[in-house]
């Protein structure tokens, strides 16, 4: 009970009222809007490869399984979602999905994140020059309407962006009293939502670089349809621009994004497929001048340091949050030394709860317990927040965080980082009263060997975990774990030596 009081009480009056309030669906009726004379450009956008591999055969987050119908409730909740988002459309495929999925607004295709991103796709295929047939064009609207009527207040954040998103799309391609209104609509949510969600360093607020790269298409995609449609939106090209920077700061040397909070490669476009969109589409980065997201970029010389100074994410929606305050990773001649574990899955169970937690991190664990309290699927209870950091951006950076004062005797964790170009001291301080069990984990990439040269109070110990680098993947690594048992306030100083 106390768990649940501190995840509730930090949602919105609004978010509670749409989960006890039945919102009952709106089927469209009357006839189906013309649609919208193109007068503008509408450029290509990131492709997505097809997923499919036989008439019912299916390969998503790296598994491949045969259907039996579009709502087969034996398979994870996850992959189904993704069979409906329709990321690569075909005639068939739509044919096959309304042959199933009837307007009666039942299952899996119509909740509202993947008929979102379903509406997005169906309409970006017609503006590729692809012909919707009537029937399919008749399904749009109704799936907008359906939307119209259930859009996701009570999750807000990246889903309700979503719906919005959707709703402009239907909105701007077709034509009429309706249409007016799904663009309206839409268009309003984006006015209120973009400077909550987009924090002034131009960091997506759920501080997940995965969730970040998402949204950063989303801006792309609806530059664009401003492009296809000129003098109905927004012009958000400032923004995504200052996106596209951010991004610039979260990757490794080798292009792609560190795992902070739910980030895996293969959910979101690549950061170069990203870009090169954005190219196509006239935007360059825009380097960020402050940090406001909490992420801090050391680089010296070969090394690359990513530190975690952040909240996980913003109070009311913590929902892709991992207990991985004041985590760091590390790359060194273009190469991953030290990573976060990765995400493998939202299913509820051991391996989700593993992969949030903090000992799946490079940071610090006391006492056993998560830096914040990560349960069930997406749900937070009492969480960290990091005070008094610190860095020059190049050499150093400091912060501290409060997840331990819940504790008893409770304890802060203070953290410095300090780089050379061949040397990365770490030290850790436990500062508090009282006797405590201490743990500084340090996951090495599977590919890559370090020497880690941990404090002399800790004992070493090396594990076997596991890597996550995609949906169902799995990669053993080594675990190096220094263990205390004893007073605070305590300092440990671990170094991790580069060749």
């Amino acid at each position: 009970m106390l768990r649940t009081f501190h995840t509730v009480r930090y949602l919105k009056p609004s978010q509670i009222y749409y989960r006890l309030v039945r919102r009952r669906p709106v089927l469209f009726r009357g006839p189906t809007p013309s649609l919208r004379p193109c007068q503008g450009r509408w450029t290509p956008s990131i492709p997505r490869a097809s997923a499919r591999t036989g008439p019912n055969r299916f390969r998503l987050l790296n598994q491949e399984r045969e259907i039996r119908t579009w709502n087969d409730r034996g398979i994870p909740e996850l992959w189904l979602y993704n069979l409906h988002y329709h990321e690569c459309p075909d005639l068939s495929l739509i044919e096959s999905w309304l042959a199933e999925n009837p307007v009666h607004a039942a299952g899996t295709g119509w909740e509202p994140y993947p008929l979102s991103l379903r509406i997005v796709n169906w309409v970006k295929w017609l503006l590729n020059g692809n012909a919707l047939p009537q029937v399919a064009l008749e399904s749009l609207a109704i799936q907008a309407a359906h939307l119209e009527s259930v859009l996701e207040y009570d999750i807000l954040a990246n889903h309700l962006l979503a719906n919005a998103k959707a709703l402009v799309f239907a909105g701007t391609i077709f034509q009429g009293g309706i249409a007016e209104k799904w663009l309206r609509n839409g268009l309003d949510i984006f006015e209120r939502q973009i400077p909550e969600q987009i924090l002034p360093d131009a960091a997506h607020f759920e501080r997940s670089p995965m969730y970040h790269s998402l949204c950063a298409e989303d801006l792309l995609d609806l530059t664009n349809l401003g492009e296809a449609y000129p003098g109905l939106l927004p012009n958000w090209r400032e923004t995504a621009a200052r996106m596209l920077g951010w991004l610039r700061t979260a990757l490794h040397p080798d292009g792609r994004i560190a795992f902070f909070n739910d980030s895996t490669f293969g959910a979101a476009p690549e950061p170069d497929a990203i870009f090169a969109y954005g190219t196509r589409l006239g935007i360059s980065e825009t380097v960020p001048i402050s940090r406001d997201s909490g992420y801090i970029r050391l680089e010296n010389g070969p090394t690359l340091v990513l530190f975690d100074a952040a909240p996980i994410g913003p109070d009311y929606q913590p929902e892709h949050a991992h207990a991985d305050t004041l985590s760091f990773e590390l790359s060194h001649r273009g190469r991953r030394v030290l990573v976060n574990s990765g995400t493998s899955n939202y299913e509820m169970g051991p391996r989700r709860q593993w992969e949030r937690g903090t000992a799946a991190h490079n940071t610090v664990r006391v006492d056993g317990q998560d830096s914040s309290e990560v349960w069930k699927t997406f749900r937070v209870a009492r969480r960290a927040y990091p005070i008094q950091v610190k860095t020059d951006g190049r050499s150093y950076a400091e912060a501290a965080h409060d997840g331990y004062r819940r504790l008893r005797p409770p304890v802060i964790h203070r953290r410095r980082l300090e780089l050379l170009p061949h040397l990365l001291t770490v030290t850790d301080s436990i500062e508090g009263l009282g006797n405590h069990e201490v743990e500084v984990f340090f996951h090495v990439h599977p590919d890559a060997e370090v020497e880690i040269d941990l404090d002399p109070n800790l004992t070493k110990i090396v594990e076997k975990t596991t890597y996550h680098p995609g949906f169902n993947l799995s990669t053993p690594k080594n675990t190096v774990v220094g263990r205390y048992r004893g007073p605070c306030p305590a300092v440990f100083t671990s170094r991790v030596a580069l060749a």
